[in-house]
């Protein structure tokens, strides 16, 4: 039993270091991203010259943005679903449908995960127009975010398909940002 226990809180720290250092990667890329954009505005506006790289770099950023934040997001129950089939089923169907749901996310997730590694082994040796670095480091953001989202479901996989229940976050709440 405690062989069990401790590997119940080993995993809890994992998750909870996941959590904490893609929910910093986070904020550090929304935060030089919206400074690169200011910067760029005010130096437009103010001198009439515009970062040449400012554009490209913060659209790369947003791309980098979406990956990593999609596992997150997935978490907390944050995505768009249609949850009116499995609400109107008894539990045990619920639970079948649950089960249905989360093996199509996880091999899509995993799909996602090869073609992406795929198209960004492919385009290795194509570079940005502004920055000149190679598209790989653009692209390498689809199979990071695909292995995030797998670890991040992973986590709340038995919670959704059991009691149809995500992760609680203190500073996330899904069900008051879905009556947005």
């Amino acid at each position: 039993m405690r062989s069990a226990d401790s590997m119940a809180s080993c995993l809890g720290a994992v998750e909870r270091g996941l959590v904490a250092v893609n929910r910093w990667i986070l904020i550090v890329l929304l935060a030089v991203m919206s400074l690169i954009v200011f910067a760029n505005v005010c130096s437009r506006y103010l001198s009439n010259f515009s970062i040449p790289w400012s554009e490209e770099v913060a659209r790369h950023l947003m791309v980098w943005l979406t990956f990593l934040g999609a596992g997150p997001v997935l978490r907390a129950g944050g995505h768009i679903a249609v949850e009116n089939l499995q609400d109107a089923l008894p539990r045990e169907l619920a639970i079948v449908v649950r089960v249905m749901v989360a093996a199509l996310l996880m091999g899509f997730f995993i799909l996602m995960t090869w073609v992406g590694w795929e198209y960004m082994t492919r385009s290795a040796y194509q570079l940005t127009a502004a920055t000149q670095i190679s598209f790989a480091w653009v692209y390498s953001a689809i199979p990071i975010g695909g292995l995030l989202l797998i670890a991040h479901f992973g986590f709340v996989l038995r919670g959704y398909v059991v009691k149809r229940e995500f992760a609680a976050d203190d500073q996330f709440d899904a069900t008051a940002s879905a009556s947005l």
